[in-house]
């Protein structure tokens, strides 16, 4: 996953809530333990529990579906700053904020680790990583944020580690060596905790790393399994054709003859792993979405479908073992990575029967809908963003393509509220020359294979879309005036809510993209939303420090909002 900055440089309607039945709503939100030390009853409920934002994206399903309505769309518009808070690095800002019991705990570019008091925004305590003598990294210094297990803040660094520190003072207990970052490795993904088990993958699909997904122990960071991204034969079926029949103009013959001489590339091959996975815990299955091969844009020295590149993976929890893939974009040299995280929910198979499902955005696009069983696809949505050109070959002077390297949905998380079948993404519109230049293996260097370039006089765009995942059609759609990046996330009040790179914070209506209130930061809203309940007010909190693949205005600042009055 390389980016237009880098390749320059480098139904049913949701009621209102009175006040007492709100205020009851709050109260009785679900509690595990001593809400102090977070425990997996409280990690495995987390989808009903209406005071804290426990996981990343919401809950293991990943859904971002916040299930608590105090904020709602008949008084989302009363919604005022309650507190913000001031990082020390002004820097892009990706972090999405984890909230325990009233802490919450956020992470800046560069690996700093803030706990914060939720109600108040002040500061409990502050961790600077030290950071290796060498670090290696793609699409700027990101931490996308933290995980939280017993009484541990678990954080990636770029400098390839994983370290874990104790959630009360901010001391670090331990941490580990994942790989080699003069090799490319770094780590800006937040982890997930599941059973004793902190999972993470790996960025550098612009080096030549073979990507991985590990588990450590949680207690002393000891590597129990390693799936690897890339296969050790790596040809696949030599698929000719995307999901949608879009034809790749592959030369499969000379392919098959590349692969006889040069062998199998996979020790090279990238596949980086850039967000969260999804966990079944009734099945004991991994899900999660790999990144692009490396090169990017050169695939004469990586023949054939490069499996598991441009994937859904699944994997067994436990042991890591491979239970079933898709791929998305087979031999990809647009750059076109699954990144956006994956969401489990039931969906409508092709028989009309209910099934369990796995949702992804893809930089095509598309959302796609897949069966959890086999990894099958049942649909795919209807485009949500231009397809001129998608499939074109990069040549030397540069070939115009869309939807452009950035998307479709990047790396941004999507939401679904499934009390009315819809995910919402956000994507880009960003029309891009593509320039394949011949680029050997250059030792843990850039390597792209060539560049891709944003057209200077077209117009580039945004839109947040609203997807039936049951019939694949698009519900509702709103343009926004500049790509979008960060992530969305969806309340049972009836609201999602997104940023843009203007520094505009938006409530949209769920059901119908009706704009319900706004505000104005100082910075780019480019970092997924979260929502949580201290004491009988529910906030909605975002980041707002901009996004170097962009290049929209940096800052520091941590917005937490609350109904006006409460």
């Amino acid at each position: 996953m390389f980016h237009k900055t880098m390749a320059a440089i480098a139904v049913t309607s949701v009621m209102a809530f009175s006040g007492s039945a709100i205020a009851q709503e709050v109260q009785g939100g679900t509690l595990f333990g001593n809400m102090d030390t977070v425990t997996q009853d409280m990690l495995d409920n987390a989808a009903g529990d209406s005071n804290n934002f426990l996981h990343t994206n919401a809950n293991y399903h990943q859904t971002r579906y916040y299930p608590a309505r105090q904020i709602n769309s008949d008084n989302v518009h009363t919604l005022t700053r309650a507190w913000t808070f001031n990082m020390e690095v002004v820097e892009s800002l990706e972090t999405t904020p984890i909230v325990v019991n009233g802490t919450m705990y956020v992470t800046s570019s560069f690996n700093h680790v803030y706990a914060l008091d939720a109600q108040t925004g002040e500061q409990k305590w502050h961790y600077k990583h030290e950071m290796g003598p060498i670090t290696t990294y793609c699409c700027g210094p990101n931490n996308r944020g933290v995980a939280v297990y017993g009484d541990r803040v678990f954080m990636g660094t770029l400098d390839a580690k994983m370290v874990a520190l104790d959630a009360t003072s901010g001391e670090l207990l331990w941490e580990t060596q994942l790989a080699d970052p003069e090799l490319g490795y770094s780590e800006t993904m937040a982890p997930t905790v599941v059973d004793n088990m902190v999972l993470i993958g790996t960025n550098g699909g612009e080096y030549g790393i073979r990507g991985f997904v590990k588990a450590l122990d949680v207690d002393n960071g000891d590597v129990l399994w390693t799936f690897h991204t890339t296969a050790e034969d790596s040809r696949g079926v030599w698929a000719t054709h995307d999901p949608t029949g879009g034809d790749y103009l592959r030369d499969i013959e000379a392919e098959k003859k590349a692969y006889e001489e040069l062998g199998d590339p996979y020790k090279t091959l990238g596949g980086g792993v850039w967000q969260n996975m999804a966990i079944d815990k009734s099945t004991d299955t991994v899900y999660f979405v790999v990144g692009n091969p490396s090169p990017d844009l050169y695939g004469a020295i990586r023949p054939g479908d490069n499996l598991y590149t441009d994937s859904l993976v699944a994997v067994d929890l436990t042991t890591g073992e491979y239970k079933c893939h898709f791929q998305y974009v087979a031999h990809d040299v647009w750059d076109l990575d699954a990144v956006s995280p994956p969401i489990i929910t039931d969906v409508r198979a092709k028989d009309g029967s209910t099934v369990k499902g796995i949702l992804h955005g893809g930089k095509t696009g598309y959302v796609y809908v897949h069966d959890a069983s086999d990894c099958s696809l049942i649909r795919y949505s209807d485009p949500m963003v231009s397809q001129e050109s998608r499939w074109v070959l990069p040549t030397k002077e540069g070939a115009r393509m869309l939807p452009g390297a950035n998307g479709g949905v990047e790396w941004s998380p999507m939401a679904i509220d499934p009390t009315l079948g819809l995910t919402y993404a956000i994507n880009l519109h960003q029309p891009m020359t593509y320039h394949v230049e011949e680029t050997p293996y250059p030792d843990g260097k850039l390597w792209l294979g060539g560049a891709f370039k944003v057209i200077p006089d077209e117009q580039q765009w945004g839109n947040v879309t609203a997807v039936d995942y049951n019939t694949g059609s698009i519900r509702w759609k709103v343009k926004t005036q500049q790509p979008m990046i960060g992530g969305i996330l969806a309340t049972a009040g009836g609201i999602v809510f997104t940023g843009e790179g203007n520094g505009l914070f938006k409530a949209y209506d769920s059901a119908s993209g009706e704009l319900l209130w706004q505000d104005q930061a100082d910075a780019g809203v480019n970092a997924p939303p979260a929502s949580y309940n201290v004491a009988g007010t529910q906030y909605i909190v975002v980041g707002a420090g901009g996004n170097v693949q962009l290049n929209y205005k940096r800052g520091n600042e941590i917005i937490a909002y609350k109904l006006d009055g409460r």
